[in-house]
């Protein structure tokens, strides 16, 4: 049995599966390195391993926030927790954007696209991603990221660019005040997946045209930022995320108006990257 993770900063979706296709799904909360101290990433990773029926033989863990030396330290982090050390026989940890890079494309090449809480991009040769754009986090960059939708919406919204209505609307269903916003936003931890929380109210409301103007312009701004800067308008896009997911007319209406093809979008990559290491990966 192999066990695939795929963790962001809001959510992490597992999964325990076989070569016989029988599998396992497990959603905990996102796990990130970056953004999260030791104890916090342990006790998710604790309730995990409690929820598996068996322990696996190997493991695949793709995450945000995985790079060079965290990399190293996530994977000590996995095998603290597995006390049954002997059966995992693998462990591989890599990041959320190659997890996406191979789920989109398995062996094939292509420019890899990441729009979820954050925002990322890589161009993808079929086997290592050869390219990246950094994605500078959700204060310096994430363009098209629920982060950064969000953050344009509650600029807009109390900065009186949106119908009042729309305003107390928000803040009613969200039972939220200004000063409430204002210290989710700068005083406590997790500010990025609160921005980002606003995407699903602006999804509900996408009809009005400027919920849609700033959804598109953010877009927009990550295929110019991000994407065209590869200049491989001779490979496909193809995209992973909430956002990409529920906002995927404007994203190919965005690409399609860049000069790209866009060849595949997922919600989250998890059951493709299961099928990948069963069926492209044999370590």
């Amino acid at each position: 049995m192999i066990l695939v993770a795929d963790s962001g900063s809001t959510k992490t979706s597992w999964i325990l599966a076989g070569k016989d296709r029988e599998s396992t799904r497990i959603a905990t909360s996102g796990i990130n390195p970056a953004v999260q101290d030791r104890e916090e990433m342990v006790s998710v990773l604790a309730d995990m391993v409690s929820s598996l029926p068996e322990i696996p033989c190997k493991i695949y863990f793709y995450g945000a926030g995985c790079r060079g030396d965290v990399r190293r330290s996530m994977a000590e982090l996995l095998r603290s927790v597995f006390t049954d050390t002997q059966r995992v026989k693998h462990l591989e940890v890599e990041s959320d954007l190659l997890g996406a890079s191979r789920a989109l494309f398995g062996n094939a090449e292509g420019i890899a696209c990441i729009l979820g809480t954050g925002s990322n991009s890589c161009l993808y040769d079929g086997k290592n991603m050869i390219e990246n754009i950094p994605p500078l986090g959700y204060i310096l960059g994430d363009e098209g990221s629920g982060a950064a939708i969000g953050k344009a919406f509650l600029n807009a919204l109390f900065k009186n660019e949106l119908p009042a209505w729309l305003k107390n609307e928000y803040l009613a269903e969200t039972r939220q005040t200004y000063d409430d916003i204002i210290r989710r936003v700068y005083r406590e931890p997790g500010a990025n997946r609160f921005l980002a929380s606003a995407s699903m109210f602006i999804a509900k409301h996408i009809d009005i045209r400027q919920l849609a103007d700033i959804v598109e312009q953010n877009i927009e701004q990550f295929f110019v930022k991000n994407v065209s800067r590869y200049s491989r308008r001779d490979l496909s896009v193809a995209a992973v995320g909430g956002m990409a997911y529920v906002y995927q007319s404007i994203f190919k209406e965005v690409a399609a108006d860049k000069g790209f093809n866009v060849s595949k979008i997922l919600k989250e990559p998890i059951e493709a990257l299961a099928d990948y290491h069963l069926e492209y990966r044999q370590t």
